[in-house]
């Protein structure tokens, strides 16, 4: 259901839009990345040589836009 709701907000207009479960799982979820939380904000260091930065960024930046159901 969850990813299902990642491809329908998070991916639209991206190469991963139809993608398979177990695909987005592979290249999106099953990513190195130190995660540095602070009172604010949560911030994702990626390496440098990720493959999907781009699309990591752009599903991040889309799913900001999404308004909060009331």
């Amino acid at each position: 259901m969850l990813l299902n709701l990642l491809r329908h907000f998070g991916l639209r207009g991206t190469e991963m839009e139809r993608a398979q479960v177990g695909t987005l799982r592979l290249k999106l979820l099953k990513v190195a990345a130190i995660v540095r939380v602070s009172v604010r904000r949560v911030v994702l260091s990626l390496s440098a040589a990720a493959p999907v930065q781009d699309l990591f960024a752009r599903v991040a930046q889309q799913l900001c836009e999404v308004p909060a159901p009331s």
